[in-house]
């Protein structure tokens, strides 16, 4: 493609409208906006641009030699970056549901069309983890990539923790500052992060993992109880993503609250910011930390996806080239704490040994170690009887 990139861009809410005032901001004149397809072209937006509700506006466009897709329907996503890559239009998406689904796929069209297709934005808003997992740990010396990957659950935890504002109204005020999903279930119960891991596996390891194979739980059951059980114990709640390589060359997945002691980096990753800590073989931690929601920080890595092409760049997947991949197993032990209703939630969950119990006529709780596969096994019915879970690490 040429030195200049035009723009056809789907979607314009949140980060596709922070995209347009970036660009109008640096006055950009190698990079600009030709077109913009959105659902009701009748909506008055107030700004100066070409907007059309039919697809075919922009792909039929000669000017545009460029794509970038910013809508939460994973589905009308895929179809928008497949045709793209077809095309032979190099392509940046934010869609993390989408990639998390079909990335195997999009690997492959990508290097038949010999056309880049670019996603730093889907997994950390601001911080360029995926780039880094490509471009500095790309060898066989990481051993996990740890953190808070969804900011709009860590903003309504900071508030919940820090200024002891309830659950509901935390949330209210996440969705009116524009932090939430359209469907805020994707940040409250782990599978926005999920999809991030999911993303951010392939490229720290290699190895894609189906998201209905990693046991994943939310914030969405916990209670004052919970946050005081944290207290006592002098840690906060986080909902954690975590990918790990063991020694025998299992790969861990998981997505669950965890209590975080004061001595863990991402103990003090606040409001809607993500704090990613990956750990080497011999270079020990190393912490990234940046905002990971809001209009702004997130089109800001877009926008760094974008001017990327205009070098050229585009991921090389070096890990999955690897002659011994590791393999996904969760038949790996975990400290938990579980606060349960009924002493007949005990049977959904199989403890290896339990260590701390606590019954009263309105809380009750277990310390314990489980295993991920029968957490994965007992998600839906816990998720069903409002339990809540977190791990519980021994510092």
């Amino acid at each position: 493609m040429g030195k200049r990139i035009k723009i056809g861009l789907f979607g314009f809410g949140t980060v596709g409208r922070g995209l347009y005032e970036l660009l109008e901001r640096i006055h950009s004149t190698d990079v600009t906006i030709e077109r913009i397809c959105v659902r009701d072209i009748s909506k008055d937006r107030g700004v100066n641009a070409s907007f059309t509700d039919n697809a075919d506006d922009i792909f039929n466009d000669p000017e545009v030699n460029f794509i970038v897709e910013l809508i939460d329907d994973a589905d009308a996503s895929y179809d928008i970056v497949r045709r793209a890559l077809e095309a032979h239009l190099p392509v940046v998406t934010g869609n993390k549901k989408m990639l998390a689904r079909h990335l195997p796929e999009l690997i492959e069209l990508q290097r038949k069309q010999d056309t880049a297709l670019l996603y730093d934005a889907s997994a950390c808003g601001s911080i360029p983890v995926i780039r880094n997992l490509e471009e500095y740990y790309d060898n066989d010396l990481l051993i996990s990539v740890k953190g808070i990957l969804n900011g709009s659950s860590n903003f309504i935890l900071s508030k919940i923790f820090n200024e002891g504002m309830s659950h509901a109204d935390a949330l209210r005020l996440a969705r009116e500052l524009g932090f939430l999903e359209s469907n805020p279930t994707l940040d409250l119960d782990g599978w926005d992060s999920l999809f991030k891991l999911v993303i951010i596996g392939v490229h720290a390891f290699g190895i894609y993992v189906e998201p209905e194979r990693v046991f994943t739980y939310g914030i969405t059951h916990m209670t004052d109880h919970d946050i005081s059980f944290a207290r006592e114990k002098d840690r906060r709640i986080k909902l954690v993503a975590h990918v790990e390589k063991l020694p025998d060359n299992r790969l861990v997945m998981c997505v669950m609250p965890q209590l975080i002691s004061r001595n863990k980096y991402i103990y003090s990753v606040e409001d809607e910011f993500n704090g990613v800590v990956i750990k080497g073989l011999f270079y020990d931690k190393q912490f990234m930390f940046g905002r990971g929601a809001g209009a702004h920080p997130t089109s800001s890595a877009v926008l760094s996806d974008i001017t990327a092409c205009l070098y050229d760049y585009r991921y090389e997947y070096k890990k999955m080239h690897n002659s011994e991949l590791p393999v996904f197993d969760d038949n790996v032990s975990f400290r938990i704490y579980m606060r349960y209703n009924d002493p007949v939630d005990l049977q959904l969950l199989r403890f290896d040994e339990i260590t701390e119990s606590y019954t009263s006529p309105g809380y009750n709780y277990v310390v314990g170690r489980a295993r991920l596969s029968s957490l994965h096994h007992a998600r839906e019915a816990m998720h069903s009887r409002g339990l809540f879970i977190a791990a519980y690490p021994a510092d």
